[in-house]
């Protein structure tokens, strides 16, 4: 089939790869969210779609909003647009422009974590098991009927980081996958069952405050979940500190919570380099 894809963040690229490698379906256009200038520079950086696109000779477009501008898609003509993270809603003009339609390869166990940022919040609701969902877009959010799941362990340890690389991996196969079937007509879709749904908010570095009046298991969930990004911190000494690993109980850079004790093992201190608590405060004089 002749697909267009739709994504924007890392987390789309191994999906991406895989399918130009298929020997079953073309990519013949990309079409990702519009470059934005990042850091107190403002220098203009691509996504990681797009530069996969540029570096593999696929048309790139990037439209404010594709909704208002899906007349770009004429000119090569898709059987099936695929979206992977890509950061616009679609409106039913868009839903409707393909034979197939449009379908999204979403990184929970739906109907569970629509919305963004599904990886991180199971990482932070201590989950231990996540998984991809491949679902038939529809004019809702995460709501469409599903075509494919799959499954996977989140270790103890794992941050949203780690589930994001497994996921991605797992996304591209069960695409292929879910392609495969729908040109041959043998989809199954199942309604989702709403009344299992969740739906958390998007995150943002704001939002990543370490709230000390949870439990220690909870904070440490929560950093896993953070971590690489927005990243959790807490103010100590008149200074934001960055928390990248943490764990239950006393230890070097301990604080008191809900149920005991806090250790945080991996910090960043402003303008400084991500160390181990333990090297940093070796020296000082820190108040724990």
């Amino acid at each position: 089939m002749k697909v267009a894809f739709f994504g924007t963040p890392s987390f789309a690229v191994p999906t991406l790869e895989k399918l130009a490698k298929s020997n079953a379906h073309k990519i013949v256009c990309i079409v990702t969210q519009p470059d934005k200038p990042v850091g107190r520079g403002g220098k203009v950086v691509y996504s990681s779609v797009k530069q996969f696109g540029l570096d593999n000779n696929i048309p790139v477009l990037q439209p404010a909003k594709i909704s208002d501008n899906v007349n770009l898609l004429d000119e090569y003509k898709p059987d099936i647009i695929v979206t992977c993270a890509y950061g616009q809603i679609l409106e039913q003009n868009v839903l409707d422009y393909c034979k197939y339609g449009v379908i999204n390869v979403h990184g929970s166990l739906l109907p569970k974590y629509r919305g963004s940022s599904p990886i991180q919040w199971a990482v932070i609701n201590g989950e231990k098991k996540t998984g991809i969902t491949i679902m038939q877009t529809d004019i809702g959010l995460d709501t469409g009927d599903i075509i494919k799941t799959r499954e996977i362990e989140i270790g103890d340890d794992e941050t949203a980081g780690d589930v994001f690389e497994k996921l991605s991996s797992l996304g591209a196969d069960l695409l292929l996958e879910a392609l495969g079937v729908i040109e041959a007509g043998m989809a199954t879709k199942t309604p989702q069952d709403n009344s299992q749904a969740t739906h958390l908010p998007m995150l943002s570095k704001e939002k990543a405050s370490i709230d000390f009046t949870k439990s220690a298991e909870e904070i440490r969930n929560f950093v896993r979940g953070m971590n690489p990004w927005p990243v959790a911190w807490f103010e100590h000494s008149g200074e934001v500190i960055r928390v990248y690993k943490a764990n239950v109980g006393k230890g070097d850079f301990c604080f008191p919570c809900k149920d005991g004790y806090v250790n945080f093992e991996i910090i960043q201190m402003p303008g400084g380099k991500v160390l181990p608590a333990k090297d940093y405060i070796n020296g000082r004089k820190i108040r724990i």
